[in-house]
């Protein structure tokens, strides 16, 4: 276990509430806290058991003036969270006492910790593997059950046994090849370019396995973009507020009423959806609509999904026909809004459109959507999203795995070409600690110190 000065922080969301956790973690943090603490019986916590609470109170230093009653609870390392003496004080849930209690513990001696500084500490002194530590951050920002039990699987090393297993076969290979190259006189079963084909194969069948998961793993995490895009008046803001359920956007006769993007999650069958309501696009004078259009067209080229909406009570017009220009070669989903109105629209144009999905749809009533909701599970989770699949959710562990996958691709043809089983052998290292970044075994520190400052206050 690595040596830390020790550190503190709030570790729950700062405001009113039951109660707030100040999280101390370190080798001084029970002395830390126990300076700070008075107990029934002026009882102190230097004889507190591992894993157990003591009820009292908090006392300002200096003056000896009571902040707040307290429960602190003390777990012994290794058995804790960071793997170091970790001392936790529960108090009142509050801005002011909360921050209080942290300020007496630093002049204590500790220090604020940085973001994700007490996972990577975890991570540090070998509790977790980085892919585990990263799946603590999913857990929190999680939006759905589902992405949070994918987070879970994660943050129980799912991940880390599978490529574990892999680098294992990868090593196993490495180890073949050394002998056979290094030791050609002994006894030993030799390792040609055939077999280490055949094993290298297998490999890659292994690989590939998991890097099918990763598009619907990265939107099961990060959610699925989604624009709704139209030009103004063809009912939006309408689709934004029948999908939420409620008026979070303002719906007016008026086009342009929709000035800036909007926007909100919703929940498909556990996958969470992004709906962003952008300002319809046209050409205007407004200054400030303007702006609205150019922030629309920024957000067409993030999404993974657009939404057209298209008003069926009208025919197509030039604007209608420049926005189908601009998203032609994205993914999209046509929506004809207004069936309660009648139909004018010319059908044979529609059908001429890159979409296989057009559905007919009243943003007012609601009537449709089911089927929009159909649409984009069946062009993103083949119709159902299960999350016993899902395996890859994280981008930077997509790409080492395809980083992994091409080092294994050029040994094989180092193998097919040269029949070198001793220059395949550099390829199927470096495929070896490629994968070795997902766990963490093999990434620089900068990198690490990156992922970990993401992380939010506290944890």
């Amino acid at each position: 276990m690595k040596e830390f000065d020790t550190i503190a922080a709030i570790a729950t969301v700062l405001g009113e509430g039951g109660i707030s956790i100040i999280r101390v973690s370190g080798e001084k943090s029970l002395n830390i806290v126990d300076s700070i603490f008075k107990g029934r019986n002026k009882k102190s916590l230097k004889d507190i058991k591992p894993y157990s609470m003591r009820y009292g109170f908090i006392i300002e230093k200096e003056t000896g003036d009571t902040l707040d009653e307290v429960l602190v609870t003390f777990m012994k390392g290794p058995r804790s969270f960071t793997a170091e003496d970790t001392v936790e004080i529960n108090c009142h849930g509050g801005v002011v006492a909360t921050k209080r209690i942290l300020e007496e513990v630093v002049k204590g001696g500790a220090r604020v910790a940085d973001p994700g500084e007490f996972t990577k500490r975890a991570f540090l002194n070998g509790r977790i593997d980085l892919s585990q530590a990263e799946a603590v951050i999913d857990i929190i920002r999680a939006k759905t059950e589902l992405s949070m039990k994918s987070a879970v699987q994660q943050s129980g090393g799912r991940v880390s046994r599978e490529i574990n297993e892999i680098r294992g076969k990868l090593l196993e290979v490495i180890a073949h090849i050394e002998a056979t190259v290094d030791y050609p006189e002994d006894d030993l079963e030799e390792m040609t370019a055939d077999k280490v084909s055949i094993k290298l194969e297998d490999i890659l069948k292994d690989i590939n396995r998991i890097l099918s998961t990763a598009e619907e793993g990265k939107i099961i995490r990060e959610g699925l973009n989604t624009v709704i895009v139209g030009k103004p008046n063809v009912g939006k803001s309408s689709l934004l507020n029948s999908l939420l359920m409620e008026k979070r956007a303002i719906v007016t006769e008026i086009p342009g009423t929709t000035r800036d993007v909007i926007e909100e999650y919703i929940n498909i069958d556990g996958v969470p959806v992004k709906i962003i309501d952008t300002a319809g696009i046209r050409e205007t004078e407004d200054v400030v609509e303007k702006i609205g259009v150019e922030k629309s067209k920024e957000k067409i080229e993030e999404a993974d999904l657009i939404i057209l909406m298209l008003d069926l009570s009208r025919e197509l017009d030039a604007e209608d026909r420049e926005i189908i220009d601009y998203i032609k070669d994205k993914k999209y989903i046509i929506l004809l809004n207004k069936i309660d109105l009648g139909g004018k629209i010319n059908r044979e144009e529609i059908e001429k459109l890159n979409s296989q999905y057009v559905i007919e749809v009243s943003a007012k009533t609601g009537e449709g959507l089911v089927k929009l909701k159909d649409c984009i599970k069946e062009l993103f989770f083949n119709g159902e999203v299960q999350s016993k699949d899902l395996l890859i959710t994280n981008t930077r562990h997509k790409e080492a795995l395809i980083r992994g996958k091409e080092h294994c691709i050029q040994a094989l043809d180092a193998l097919r070409n040269t029949f070198a089983i001793d220059l395949a052998s550099i390829d199927i290292r470096n495929a070896w600690s490629s994968l070795g970044e997902i766990t963490g075994d093999t990434l620089e520190e900068d990198i690490i110190d990156k992922i970990f400052s993401e992380f939010c206050l506290g944890k």
